[in-house]
């Protein structure tokens, strides 16, 4: 795979995100046929490189949703959340942007080869602002920066408490795009990040998922929603729990389909 070096990057208008980097790269270098088209409207896909089964089907619901919507995903192509989530948007014939953490000229080998040829054969890109540089403790905050950068809005997927991911979320905040963060189960170490995001009011919180007709259930929560539909403040209250447990539930109701958000509220989902 050959690459090509970008030196007047401040000349192409589909990057002019990484002018607001106080810290912007020199020059950038890419793997794949150029399009600016698909720097258009890209959101960012990052979470722990310990991913869950409850953060593969999060990624699951909600990617295919964004290729739908016709939005580039961008992730730092590291194994766990970045790297399924590009292949979960090649999956769903979307186009998919892939920051490394390293040098575009450092040689990749198996899966990971394959999935870099996947990107590109797809109409995606490699982007690094490295040649040769391996990649290293410093080298990853380093990409977070640009993710942040060429992306409208970033999305959370999962992140510990030390998650490098928060360094994205960070860089978002102060890059003023869009953030948002899923909501996890308050057990699970890899929701901590994400649940304190939401519950500081750093980040919305996402909820998605595709409609279908609700099954009648044992669950307090729908119970509840048979009658009114409710924010979560009120849900919270009435079930004596914090925003956050709740938070957590909605997301995994709404991601199964059986609930839904509109203005705020949550409402059961009776579309067929």
């Amino acid at each position: 795979m050959n690459y090509r070096k970008i030196d007047n990057w401040r000349e192409y208008k589909e990057l002019s995100g990484l002018k607001d980097l106080p810290d912007a790269p020199k020059e950038i270098y890419y793997l794949g046929n150029w399009n600016p088209k698909i720097f258009t409207n890209c959101v960012a896909i990052v979470g722990s490189r310990r991913m869950t089964e409850y953060g593969r089907r999060v990624i699951e619901k909600i990617v295919p949703q964004l290729v739908f919507e016709k939005k580039t995903i961008i992730s730092g192509f590291m194994y766990g959340v970045d790297q399924y989530a590009h292949q979960v948007c090649i999956e769903n014939n979307g186009k998919t942007i892939a920051v490394l953490g390293w040098g575009i000229n450092i040689k990749l080998e198996g899966n990971d080869r394959k999935l870099a040829e996947k990107i590109i054969n797809s109409g995606g890109l490699l982007l690094s602002e490295w040649e040769d540089q391996k990649g290293n403790l410093w080298t990853f905050p380093k990409r977070n920066r640009i993710i942040a950068a060429l992306s409208h809005e970033v999305i959370i997927i999962e992140a510990a408490v030390k998650s490098g991911s928060l360094i994205t979320a960070n860089l978002a905040g102060k890059l003023k795009r869009t953030l948002w963060a899923v909501p996890g189960p308050i057990t699970s170490p890899t929701s901590f990040g994400t649940n304190s995001l939401i519950a500081q009011n750093q980040a919305m919180m996402w909820l998605g998922g595709n409609p279908s007709k609700p099954a009648l259930s044992k669950d307090p929560l729908l119970n509840m929603l048979q009658s009114e539909s409710l924010t979560t403040n009120e849900i919270a209250r009435k079930l004596n729990q914090s925003v956050v447990q709740t938070g957590a539930q909605l997301s995994l109701l709404t991601l199964s389909g059986q609930i839904v958000e509109k203005g705020g509220k949550y409402y059961l989902n009776y579309v067929d």
